[in-house]
């Protein structure tokens, strides 16, 4: 077993690259989980319990983190002393700027026409550019020579993140009125 200081890769024995086979964690997630399971040990002593429930916790976490692309990213430029700095680094290129810009002006339009046909539209465009832009992140993350530039990508893709979440809140309004 790992130590509850190891990587999450480490703990679930994965590669400690970007692309992950989801079915290589859910099956290293079930059988860490089944090692460490609070359950199991009930009725052991204060000292193993809370070391389960640790153990458990640390499995939980590793697994929500690596199973989210976005986490992930975020978790593996931390490996390499990387802050994002999603919360105070809010500077993008001129270009993203006006695109962010564009998106919400979109939506305000469709959800002011309550054209959810425009909504579901721009919905998709974002899950697209989304797909193209992991795409280049997992690519920079693995080259370990680009972590500036990945971690640019992660906030970029933290906010077409947002943007879609808002999407999806305008749809499911327009779609419950």
């Amino acid at each position: 077993m790992a130590s509850l200081n190891d990587t999450h890769f480490d703990l679930f024995g994965l590669p400690p690259t970007f692309a992950v086979d989801p079915h290589k964690l859910d099956d290293a997630y079930r059988t860490v989980q089944a090692q460490v399971h609070p359950d199991r040990f009930a009725s052991a002593g204060d000292t193993q319990r809370r070391l389960a429930m640790q153990w458990a916790t640390r499995a939980n976490e590793g697994y929500q983190t690596l199973r989210d692309p976005l986490k992930r990213a975020r978790y593996m430029l931390s490996l390499r002393g990387i802050d994002v700095g999603a919360e105070n680094n809010t500077a993008m290129e001129p270009a993203f700027l006006m695109q962010q810009m564009e998106w919400r002006e979109n939506i305000e339009d469709a959800a002011a026409a309550k054209n959810l046909g425009a909504l579901e539209a721009l919905f998709d465009e974002l899950r697209d550019e989304e797909r193209v832009r992991f795409t280049k992140l997992e690519a920079l993350i693995d080259s370990h020579h680009s972590d500036q530039a990945a971690s640019k990508a992660v906030r970029q893709l933290m906010f077409i993140e947002r943007v879609a979440h808002e999407i999806g809140a305008q749809i499911e309004r327009l779609e419950h009125s």
